[in-house]
């Protein structure tokens, strides 16, 4: 995914300001663009706009990888056309990979359906990203009525193509939908909303999916809100790398919180994207850095975790990109066996807890100076005090009737080091407190309330439920 934000105040990394996704594009879409109108599948009704279009579609909850229990966890630039085996998508199953999205060279028809019956082989979801019908749509032409429009298609044109781009790939049970565009400009927001729409409208069994950019500050803030009332999305996905050559990227913070904010308002789930591969500016993380991207990220709310990349970009794409899970020659490195461990051993079952839940509250404990966007800790109803080490405080409640119960993440701010936080909680509201074990994906011991000595390693992090009185 690309790291190229829209102008905003400076971040630390700010100046690296590519796209990240078009080096890792391989040109040419113009035969598969020029073939769409004839492969067609018939005409079908014109999506409507607006409210109509709300009201037709599916919700979130009803959609491939943001519905039902699992954690969607997911993975960009996958083995390329010559690695696309089913051991290499097997390969992908064992590592605790729930879907991937297509790229790393697979840009047609041949290409993504090899990926899909593969994937339907293993029990992965798919999201097709570069099918050449969608991306001239959503990238270079408008979708409107008006014929004097510049490079226009009409609504009807435009549903026949996204038709025909998911009847392509329909006869699989692995195709989740279709990934529109990668880091629109505001000016593009328009039309994704209108493709959007048709795929919901059109074919309301599939996901259609974008990515934004990331940014700082109250323009950002604007940019999302604009973003979110332009295209309606069913989710809001985002990118951004916060382990840079000089250190922390402590302005991670401050976007995920604005991201949180505007998902929660929208009633939507918020995704990202985690950094897994080393580039310009950007160090190769660690396994305990890996965890820590994860965890924060839980803790302000995310409902899908996505790797950036699976698959090493080979050098031809510049950005001098080094080792990710596998390299560019097919080997196993570190990175795989620790994000196998993180993904099986740790996201599958926790995520499985918090997927349901609603983000309540999210404050940093101890971490001096406070970074720009977060919250610092306060007693509350359930979790009066906190000392020690720096952490990360999530209180979780209820999607639907609250009953009292609440669920506590503590994160462990430091992504390097141990650290030790001390925990108070409010005997009156709390009956019982225990802690999620993933191993076994229970909650084994439950105890009375009492003040909580947490260790955690770097990057590591704990679950607790909290029963009420």
């Amino acid at each position: 995914m690309s790291e190229r934000r829209i102008p905003a105040p400076s971040a630390p990394g700010g100046a690296r300001g590519l796209n990240r996704r078009a080096l890792l594009q391989a040109a040419g879409m113009g035969a598969g663009v020029l073939a769409a109108g004839a492969a067609t599948v018939g005409r079908v009704v014109a999506a409507t706009g607006g409210s109509d279009r709300a009201a037709t579609a599916a919700a979130s909850a009803d959609l491939p990888l943001t519905g039902g229990p699992d954690f969607p966890i997911g993975l960009y630039w996958p083995p390329h056309p010559y690695e696309t085996t089913l051991a290499r998508y097997q390969e992908i199953t064992d590592a605790g990979f729930t879907f991937l999205i297509t790229g790393n060279y697979q840009l047609d028809e041949a290409s993504a359906n090899q990926a899909l019956g593969l994937a339907d082989q293993v029990g992965l979801k798919v999201l097709v990203a570069g099918d050449p019908r969608v991306s001239v749509v959503a990238q270079h032409m408008t979708v409107t009525d008006d014929r004097s429009v510049p490079a226009s298609i009409t609504t009807d044109d435009a549903t026949d193509w996204i038709r025909s781009a998911t009847g392509t790939y329909g006869r699989h049970a692995s195709f989740a939908g279709l990934s529109l565009y990668d880091e629109p400009q505001t000016e593009r927001f328009p039309n994704l909303g209108t493709l959007t729409g048709i795929v919901r409208s059109a074919t309301p069994g599939l996901l259609p999916y974008a990515n934004i950019n990331r940014g700082n500050g109250a323009r950002y803030e604007r940019f999302v809100r604009t973003y979110l009332d332009t295209v309606k999305p069913a989710l809001i996905s985002f990118d951004r790398y916060p382990f840079l050559t000089e250190g922390l990227d402590t302005a991670y913070f401050e976007t995920w919180a604005i991201v949180r904010a505007a998902a929660l308002q929208a009633g939507i789930p918020a995704w990202t994207y985690i950094q897994s591969t080393g580039f310009s500016g950007h160090v190769t993380p660690s396994a305990q850095q890996l965890a820590w991207q994860v965890n924060v990220s839980l803790a302000y709310g995310c409902k899908g975790i996505q790797y950036f990349t699976y698959w090493t970009p080979d050098p031809a794409r510049g950005e001098g990109y080094t080792q990710a899970l596998v390299t560019t020659d097919g080997k196993r490195t570190p990175l795989y066996d620790a994000a196998a461990d993180l993904n099986s051993g740790w996201l599958q079952p926790v995520g499985r807890q918090l997927k349901p839940l609603v983000s309540e509250s999210v404050q940093h404990v101890n971490d001096t100076p406070a970074p720009v966007g977060t919250t610092a800790f306060a007693p509350g109803s359930h979790v009066t005090a906190a000392s020690g080490g720096p952490a990360i405080l999530a209180v979780f409640k209820p999607a639907g009737a609250d009953d009292g119960t609440r669920h506590l993440l503590v994160v462990n701010r430091d992504p390097d080091g141990s650290q030790t936080v001390r925990i108070g909680l409010d005997a009156t509201a709390v009956k019982a407190v225990a802690r999620f074990d993933a191993s076994s994906a229970t909650y084994p011991r439950a105890s009375r309330p009492s003040d909580l000595t947490v260790t955690l390693a770097g990057g590591a992090a704990a679950l607790y439920r909290l029963s009420p009185r």
